[in-house]
């Protein structure tokens, strides 16, 4: 969708979805799609100023026809390039001028890689901080046969408790109530384990160092 620049499906070789999107989902302005992959920039929670998880899933992109060199292989992959630039109105709750280029591309396996790009473009060279995140939503049928390997020993930030920090003292992360954590330092791979489909997603990350 142009609409937050959001995949909000892909499959797998048998036709079997594997991302999530909620059946009460919106796909128009204001409400961010619920489901697939968000993009949160340039912030991860609400400020007085602007909206939660920042306003670029809640902004039409444009497709890139001319999109910079990227130094990916991207030779035997199906790929779109797209982009989204400040406008006059957002400048009035985020005065910062940039771009924001996001490539969705397909390879021939079926693996589906996110690569984004965000340049300052302000004229008078002012730099600027900003967060950013990927919030996927995995298909998966049962919350409680999933475990997620790579996090075991790591510090991470509770923010059902005001954000304390503790140590991972688990193998394996479960899931038998709320969770709100964010693993700190993770490594460049994680898999997540969905024992009822008997299905594993390997996750793949460089540049982003945290994992929610």
């Amino acid at each position: 969708y142009l609409y937050g620049g959001q995949v909000t499906s892909w499959k797998n070789a048998h036709g079997e979805e594997l991302l999530f999107v909620s059946s009460k989902a919106s796909f128009r302005p204001p409400r961010a799609i619920r489901g697939g992959i968000p993009i949160c920039f340039p912030q991860l929670k609400s400020t007085a100023s602007l909206e939660q998880y920042g306003f670029a899933r809640n902004r039409i992109w444009s497709i890139d026809l001319d999109p910079p060199p990227s130094p990916s292989d991207i030779s035997h992959k199906a790929f779109v390039d797209l982009i989204l630039t400040h406008s006059e109105e957002d400048m009035k709750i985020w005065p910062h001028r940039y771009d924001c280029r996001l490539r969705v591309a397909l390879g021939p396996t079926g693996d589906l890689m996110l690569t984004s790009r965000i340049r300052n473009t302000n004229t008078d060279g002012k730099s600027f901080t900003f967060r950013f995140a990927y919030q996927t939503y995995f298909f998966v049928t049962d919350i409680s046969e999933v475990r997620v390997e790579g996090l075991e020993t790591l510090d991470y930030l509770d923010n059902l408790k005001n954000g304390e920090r503790f140590t991972e003292q688990e193998d394996a992360i479960t899931f038998e109530s709320e969770v709100d954590k964010v693993y700190l330092s993770t490594p460049t791979k994680i898999a997540i384990l969905d024992h009822e489909r008997k299905r594993t997603f390997e996750l793949r990350k460089d540049g982003l160092p945290d994992a929610g």
